[in-house]
């Protein structure tokens, strides 16, 4: 039995809507079955399985026949395309939209709590007022469908996605993980070593020495967890939504204590910053700005890895 790239491309498309433990064997009965149809029918192979193809529908139908979930929110032929348009709007468009106007209250002197504020703001009412726009759309478009008597124009496979390339944890999964040790080396030392030399010749911390009373130890337990499953995602050549999920745990450890301080401005060892005040014109700005840059980085590379292992 031996299928085409076409056929392969059905299969993921269908399997990766499925729990971990049906993929297998629904990918595999479902390329025999497509298989089977095609050499009953004879003739040019690429011919016979783009119709088949065609007449097994749009796999996110296909796939809800496994799950048992039925697709009556919009009505069957618009639900897919109702899902799409919000993921992509919610999970795309949006965070960006939040992020942009976050910075915008930072560069118009707003601080980092009014952009916090913003930034929080816009997610939740936008996001509201997306998900009820385009639903009231594919709604009224559905009804117009059905007293006209018309239906959409007929799925066919030139609509699916190429197969993605699967994360097998290479040389960026250990590029991670060496940062990840690197960063926690670094903070260690500059508070054994207090490498920075005052004008008046003390030896001083980089980082506020009040710090490892409470915030910094978080901090360093998080960069520990994401060292821990960056190993793991490099060993299993990949990730799992587990691994996800001990992941974003691990990323909300450093994340989280790490925007709180920034938008404290308590990061940094007052000493070092007198000493070198210089380098801190506009000290607000920059640690509001740093403290959306930490939360950015950790919200996209969360959702990175989330969607990676459910692919």
């Amino acid at each position: 039995m031996s299928t085409g790239v076409l056929t392969e491309r059905y299969v993921h498309e269908v399997v990766r809507r499925l729990p971990a433990d049906q993929r297998d064997d629904v990918a595999q009965e479902l390329r025999a079955t497509i298989a089977d149809t095609i050499d009953g029918r004879g003739g040019d192979h690429r011919t016979a399985e783009r119709e088949v193809l065609g007449e097994l529908g749009d796999p996110v139908r296909y796939a809800a026949q496994y799950t048992e979930r039925p697709l009556v929110l919009i009505g069957p032929d618009l639900y897919p395309a109702y899902v799409r348009v919000l993921v992509t709007l919610l999970a795309g468009v949006l965070p960006a939209l939040s992020l942009g106007l976050a910075l915008l209250e930072v560069a118009d002197g707003g601080g980092p709590g009014a952009a916090l504020r913003v930034g929080a703001g816009t997610l939740i009412g936008v996001g509201a007022q997306l998900v009820a726009a385009v639903t009231v759309v594919f709604a009224v478009t559905e009804r117009i469908r059905y007293r006209r008597g018309t239906t959409g124009e007929r799925w066919t496979p030139d609509e699916l996605p190429d197969v993605p390339q699967q994360d097998r944890g290479g040389a960026a999964a250990l590029a991670a993980v060496a940062w990840d040790v690197l960063l926690f080396a670094l903070i260690v030392w500059q508070h054994t070593a207090e490498p920075y030399r005052a004008d008046d010749g003390r030896q001083v911390e980089v980082l506020n020495p009040d710090l490892w009373s409470g915030w910094l130890w978080p901090v360093l337990a998080g960069l520990a967890g994401l060292a821990v499953v960056g190993v793991a995602r490099v060993a299993g050549q990949g990730w799992t939504v587990r691994l996800a999920g001990w992941y974003a745990l691990a990323h909300a450890a450093f994340t989280l204590p790490l925007a709180w301080v920034l938008y404290r401005q308590e990061l940094f060892n007052p000493d070092f910053l007198a000493d070198a005040k210089t380098l801190w014109e506009s000290q607000e700005s920059a640690y509001g700005g740093a403290a959306l840059i930490v939360l950015a980085i950790g919200v996209t590379s969360v959702a990175k890895a989330y969607r990676t292992a459910l692919r």
